[in-house]
Order: C-alpha cells, then sequence, then structure tokens
C-alpha cells in the first residue's frame, strides 16, 4: 500500500512490539501518534479513514481524540479500542465514539480479524490473496471479513461473521450450541448457549427472509448450515 493512501492511524503513548508486529504482518500501513496535533500533522491527504485506539492510564485522553476522530470531516473513520477487561465499564454511553474494541491483553489473530473486519468498508486493502468461502449466493472473503448475499452486502459484527463463516466452511453438518460455543467464541467463552441463539437469530434476519433458512434448526440438538447430504 501506498504511504500516501495510509489510513490507519494508531493512538498510544507506545506502540507494543505485539501491536506493531501484526500490523506489518497484516500488509498495513499506519502511524502512530500521541497526540490529537500530531495525527493532524501526520494526516494523509486522504484522511485517515481508520483508527486504533487504546485505552491506557489516561483513558480521558484517548476518548478525547476519539471525539476529535468523528468530528473531523464527515466523521467516517472507523475506530477499534484497545481495551483492559477492567476497563470495559467506560465502553458504556460511548457507543458513538468506537466501531468495535479488543480486549487486551489481545491475541494477535483476534486484532488482525478484528482490524480486517473494521477497514474492508473503509476502503483499506492490506496485502491480501484472494480466500473465499462460496455456498450458492453466500460468499464470504476470509482476507477482507467481506460478507455477501446474492451480490449484496452484509452488514455482520466480528462474532456474526465468524459464526457465519464456521457454519459455511461445514455445510451439512449439525452442530450443539455447546460445540458452536467453544469452536466459535472459545473455550475460555462464559456465555450460555443464548448467545448462540441470539447469534443465529440475527444472522437469519441479516441474511433476509429468502436465504434465512439456510441456517436450519435441528429439534432437541442445534444448527445445520446448508443441506444435509441425507436431503432432509
Amino acid at each position: 500500500m501506498d504511504g500516501s493512501d495510509g489510513m490507519l492511524v494508531v493512538f498510544a503513548e507506545s506502540v507494543s512490539p505485539d501491536l506493531a508486529r501484526t500490523l506489518d504482518l497484516g500488509g498495513y500501513s499506519w502511524k502512530a501518534v500521541a497526540s490529537v496535533d500530531e495525527a493532524g500533522e501526520s494526516e494523509p491527504a486522504a484522511g485517515w479513514r481508520a483508527a486504533i485506539v487504546e485505552i491506557g492510564d489516561d483513558a480521558e485522553h484517548a476518548w478525547s481524540f476519539c471525539r476529535a476522530l468523528r468530528q473531523h470531516h464527515d466523521g467516517s473513520a472507523r475506530i477499534l479500542l484497545l481495551v483492559p477487561g477492567g476497563q470495559l465499564g467506560d465502553l458504556e454511553l460511548r457507543d458513538d465514539l468506537f466501531d468495535d474494541f479488543c480486549l487486551c491483553p489481545f491475541h494477535p489473530a483476534e486484532l488482525d480479524a478484528r482490524v480486517r473486519h473494521l477497514t474492508w468498508a473503509s476502503g483499506v486493502a492490506p496485502v491480501s490473496r484472494s480466500d473465499l468461502v462460496e455456498y450458492g449466493e453466500l460468499v464470504l472473503n476470509l482476507e477482507t471479513y467481506q460478507a455477501t448475499i446474492a451480490k449484496r452486502p452484509l452488514d455482520l459484527t466480528y462474532m456474526e461473521y465468524e459464526l457465519l463463516k464456521f457454519l459455511a466452511q461445514n455445510p451439512g453438518k449439525v452442530f450443539t450450541r455447546e460445540i458452536l460455543l467453544s469452536r466459535v467464541w472459545g473455550y475460555e467463552y462464559y456465555g450460555g448457549a443464548r448467545t448462540v441463539d441470539v447469534h443465529i437469530r440475527r444472522l437469519r434476519a441479516k441474511l433476509g427472509e429468502e436465504y434465512a433458512g439456510l441456517i436450519a434448526t435441528v429439534r432437541s440438538v442445534g444448527y445445520r448450515f446448508g443441506q444435509s447430504r441425507w436431503g432432509n
């Protein structure tokens, strides 16, 4: 990516080696800044289209940066927060200041996935290869985290995308809610089966009435994506 197009700004007192490595391996052009003024001085002609903001010891300083970025230009820059678990409460009533968040310390693979999901809609295209999952009219791009149905873009959250991806990669197989929780959310997730039901309901709504049936309920068992090889 040409640095003149580079639209990923990282707001942090100091960028950790894990964060820098994740962004570099992802092919992003990025710039670290520690203040609103520095971000303005370094801003490319096309503007900052996305930002990673670390909610550190000076949380109010970070929130001020988010507000400034939202107010700048047309407010289209998408914002991903890096937030310690102990500061999750600070996210309440601030939904308008960010688009997604990642808990710290983060796993590099999760952060990379969230950054890809955040940036594809902003026109940020990291160096990547074509990697698609296709089932009928459904297409998922594993590199850019885009999803379309009948060429219509699907506006999915990170976990909605992960659930749909897992199901689409295993068509015809039936999964219990417990298996979906462990395979999609991870063994360390303590949410109950209702979490799966809520996400399935949202996915069906976003797929639309015509395609909601791609995700079938198997009574007393769980869910299946696509047709069973047994034809029922």
